[in-house]
């Protein structure tokens, strides 16, 4: 796994928020949902202390990028999600993809996601992934 690859932890009660930047789609799906948790403007910008580990996982599930996960008791999201893989294209964005994943990398190498949104406008700079760039280019498709 490459620096740009890298997964943050947030550790909380009952609850540990995991955050893959480089996933990330800046849809604001969990700083609007929670933003007593998800914080983007100050230094630790997920602060589980201020909800439950239930409010939590709830709106960890509603990423969808695949950014956020999260892990109980030995046991990650991915690990969780189990059962058919859904696409889904969303108007002037991403193909949305959920469900058990495994993406073949052209080195050779696998990765498993629950989640994941692939670029459709060309202009992502984390190819295959979405990065929000549909946004700035206005994307049209």
């Amino acid at each position: 796994m490459s620096a740009k690859e890298k997964t943050v932890e947030y550790e909380g009660d009952g609850v540990t928020v995991l955050w893959k930047p480089h996933l990330c789609i800046h849809s604001e799906y969990c700083v609007n949902g929670l933003p007593e948790v998800f914080k983007p403007k100050e230094r630790r910008w997920i602060q589980t202390e201020h909800a439950s580990a239930e409010a939590i996982i709830k709106q960890v599930k509603q990423c969808p990028s695949g950014a956020l996960g999260y892990k109980t008791e030995g046991m990650s999201e991915s690990n969780q999600n189990k059962g058919s893989t859904q696409l889904t294209v969303l108007e002037n964005g991403p193909l949305m993809c959920e469900g058990p994943i495994t993406i073949k990398k052209p080195d050779g190498s696998t990765e498993e996601k629950a989640k994941a949104a692939f670029c459709r406008c060309g202009a992502s700079s984390n190819k295959p992934f979405c990065d929000g760039s549909h946004s700035k280019i206005d994307f049209k498709g």
